[in-house]
C-alpha cells in the first residue's frame, strides 16, 4: 500500500502522525519489520515521473516481501488507502490493486523460498503469527457479528425509511473498514506529533522524502500485525454481510422486503425490477462512500489520535487474543448447549457459527486472491459459496420437513440452529467491507466487471435457490421461539 505522490516545493505546511522504527517487541524485532515498509509513491521530477516511482516502490517492496509470515493475497492489506492524495496536491500518481497484487506475486515467486532456506526458524515464526492471526479473527468474527445483530435490531423499527436492515450494518463495516486503512497512528510504534515546514526545494524535498519514509514503516508494519487483521479482516469483514445483501435482493424482487409492523398491499410485478434495483444501488453506493468518509475521518482526527494509547504492544495483545478467542468461542458453544434461556440461541448459535465462516474466508483469500490480479477470485468465491448455503438455510428455514413432524424449520431449535448458520457462517464468510475497498482500487473496468458480475451470479443463486421454492410450493413463516 502506498500514499499518493506529492509534489513541488511550495507545498503546505504537512502535520501528521511520525513513528520510529519497530523495535519494541520481540517478534516484530526477528520479522524486521521496519524493513518491510512499502515506499510510498514518488514523483522526482515531471519528466519521468513513473518510472521514479515504479524503481522507487520495486526496490521498498522487494524488501517488504522477503520476510512472508503467511499474509499474502490479503485484500485488506494490500489495497491501497483510500485517499491516496490527503494532502490534495494537483500532480499525484496512484497504484492500483492490480499493481500491488502483481509486485507481491513477484517478489514472492522469486525470494520467498531463498528467504525461507536462509532462515529456518522463519517457519516457526510464521506459525506463531497465524496462531495469533486465527485467534484474533476467531474474537473480532464474534464481536462483528454482535455489532451487525445489534445494528439491524435497533434499525428495525416500524415505518423504517430504509427496509433493508443490513445497509446499516454494511456503512458501519465499511466505514470503519475505510478508517482503519487510512490510520497512521493508532498502530505506530512510537509516535510525536509534528509539523514540517518545507523551506525551499532541496530541503522540501528531503522533508517529503522523510516523511513518506515514516509513512511506508507504518504501512509496513501495521499489515503484519495480527492484531491489525483481526480488525479489517474479522471485524469489518463479519459485521458487513455480503449474503445478506443478495438475501435482500431476492426480498425486493418477491415483494417480501418489508419492514416492521408494515402492512402494504401486493404490488404489481413489473415494479420488483425497480427494486430490485434501488437495493442493489443503495447498498453499492452507500458502501463505497462510507469506505471514503471512514478515510477522511481518520485523516481529520490524527492530530487526536496521536494521544491515544498505542495499539501495537504485540507481546501482551497476542497472548491475551489467544485466551479470549479461544474462550469466547468455547463460551458461545457451552451457551448453546445450556442457554439461560431458549431465546439466547438465535444469538449464540451465530455467535458459534461466526469464526468458522470468518476463517474460511481468510484461507480462501489467502489461497486464491492472487490468481488473477484483475479479480480477487478468493473474496469472490466465499461471497458466492456463502450466498448459496444462506439461500439453501433460508429454504430449509421456511418449509415443513418431514424428518421433524412437519414441523417448520425443523422445530424451534432447528429454526434457531439455521438461523445461527445464516447469520453467523454465512454473514462471516461474506462481506461487503472486504468487496469495496477492492473494487474502490481496481482499474475502473476491471472494478466494474468484479462488481457486476458479483452481483449478477450473488443474485441469480438465491432467484434459483430459493425463487424455485418460493414460487411453486410456497414458503411459511419460521417458528424460532416459544
Amino acid at each position: 500500500m502506498s500514499r499518493a505522490s506529492q509534489r513541488g516545493s511550495n507545498s503546505p505546511t504537512h502535520e501528521h502522525c511520525a513513528e520510529a522504527q519497530p523495535g519494541a517487541d520481540t517478534l516484530s524485532r526477528e520479522l524486521n519489520l521496519d524493513e518491510l515498509a512499502v515506499a510510498p509513491s514518488s514523483t522526482g521530477s515531471k519528466e519521468h515521473p513513473a518510472s521514479y516511482i515504479n524503481d522507487d516502490l520495486s526496490k521498498a517492496e522487494s524488501q517488504l516481501f522477503d520476510g512472508d509470515v503467511g499474509v499474502s493475497n490479503l485484500d485488506e492489506l494490500n489495497a491501497p488507502v483510500p485517499d491516496q492524495n490527503s494532502e490534495e496536491d494537483t500532480l499525484r500518481y496512484y497504484r492500483s490493486l492490480e499493481e500491488e497484487t502483481n509486485v507481491e506475486q513477484g517478489h514472492q515467486a522469486t525470494e520467498g523460498v531463498q528467504q525461507t532456506a536462509k532462515n529456518p526458524s522463519s517457519v516457526q515464526k510464521r506459525e506463531l503469527l497465524q496462531l495469533y492471526t486465527i485467534s484474533w479473527l476467531s474474537l473480532f468474527s464474534i464481536l462483528g457479528t454482535l455489532a451487525r445483530l445489534g445494528v439491524e435490531w435497533l434499525t428495525y423499527y416500524p415505518n423504517a425509511p430504509v427496509t433493508s436492515n443490513v445497509l446499516w450494518a454494511n456503512f458501519g463495516g465499511s466505514l470503519f473498514m475505510g478508517f482503519l486503512q487510512e490510520d497512521q497512528a493508532l498502530f505506530a510504534e512510537q509516535r510525536q506529533y509534528a509539523a514540517l515546514k518545507p523551506k525551499g526545494s532541496s530541503s522540501g524535498t528531503d522533508v517529503e522524502h522523510e516523511r513518506k519514509a515514516h509513512a511506508a514503516e507504518h504501512l509496513a508494519a501495521k499489515k503484519l500485525m495480527p492484531l491489525y487483521i483481526g480488525l479489517t479482516v474479522g471485524f469489518c469483514g463479519s459485521f458487513t454481510s455480503f449474503s445478506s445483501f443478495m438475501l435482500d435482493l431476492f426480498l425486493g424482487l418477491s415483494d417480501d422486503l418489508v419492514g416492521k409492523s408494515a402492512n402494504i398491499p401486493t404490488r404489481n410485478p413489473g415494479w420488483s425490477v425497480c427494486s430490485v434495483l434501488a437495493v442493489a444501488i443503495i447498498h453499492v453506493t452507500v458502501s463505497l462512500s462510507a469506505l471514503v468518509v471512514g478515510a477522511h475521518i481518520a485523516i481529520a482526527l490524527l492530530p487526536l489520535l496521536c494521544r491515544i494509547p498505542q495499539m501495537n504492544s504485540e507481546r501482551y495483545t497476542n497472548s491475551l487474543a489467544v485466551f479470549l478467542g479461544i474462550g469466547c468461542w468455547l463460551g458461545a458453544v457451552l451457551l448453546a448447549i445450556w442457554p439461560p434461556h431458549d431465546r439466547w440461541r438465535s444469538v449464540v448459535f451465530a455467535l458459534v457459527f461466526a469464526p468458522l465462516g470468518c476463517i474460511l474466508r481468510y484461507v480462501l483469500a489467502k489461497k486464491l486472491n492472487g490468481v488473477f490480479a484483475s479479480f480477487p477470485l478468493g473474496t469472490f468465491m466465499a461471497n458466492l459459496f456463502g450466498t448459496a448455503v444462506l439461500g439453501l438455510a433460508y429454504d430449509i428455514q421456511h418449509v415443513p420437513l418431514a424428518s421433524a413432524g412437519k414441523s417448520i424449520g425443523g422445530g424451534i431449535l432447528g429454526c434457531q440452529v439455521l438461523t445461527g448458520i445464516i447469520q453467523g457462517f454465512c454473514g462471516c464468510l461474506t462481506t461487503v467491507s472486504t468487496w469495496v475497498v477492492e473494487m474502490r482500487n481496481l482499474k475502473k473496468h476491471h472494478a466494474y466487471i468484479y462488481g457486476s458480475v458479483s452481483i449478477s451470479v450473488g443474485f441469480s443463486l438465491m432467484v434459483v435457490i430459493i425463487g424455485s421454492l418460493h414460487w411453486t410450493v410456497g414458503i411459511s413463516r419460521p417458528v424460532c421461539t416459544v
